[in-house]
């Protein structure tokens, strides 16, 4: 059997951690998003921008108070391409 090929979108480190967060709750704030993933805010939002330009996430802007403020979201096709890359990292491994 051939192995599927890993998505090279979800492979890179930062994104499959955003990704792998984003699971587990309904949103999360870019604020939240950068602390569990210790990066720096540049780089944050250039692979938030990669995802959401993919259609894996949403992304909201908006303010709380005078502060703005940046809410993602994992899309349906986020989920089953997330899903989908899990599946096939099993089977490199073998499990």
């Amino acid at each position: 059997m051939a192995l599927k090929d890993l998505d090279p979108l979800l492979h890179s480190q930062l994104r499959l951690g955003v990704m792998s967060l984003l699971m587990s709750v309904e949103s999360a704030e870019f604020t939240f998003l950068k602390e569990k993933t210790n990066s720096t805010a540049g780089n944050l939002s250039v692979q938030l921008d990669k995802l959401s330009e993919a259609g894996y996430i949403t992304i909201e802007k908006t303010f709380k108070g005078k502060k703005p403020l940046t809410t993602c979201k994992i899309t349906k096709h986020g989920l089953k391409a997330f899903e989908e890359y899990v599946n096939a990292l099993k089977q490199y491994i073998g499990k």
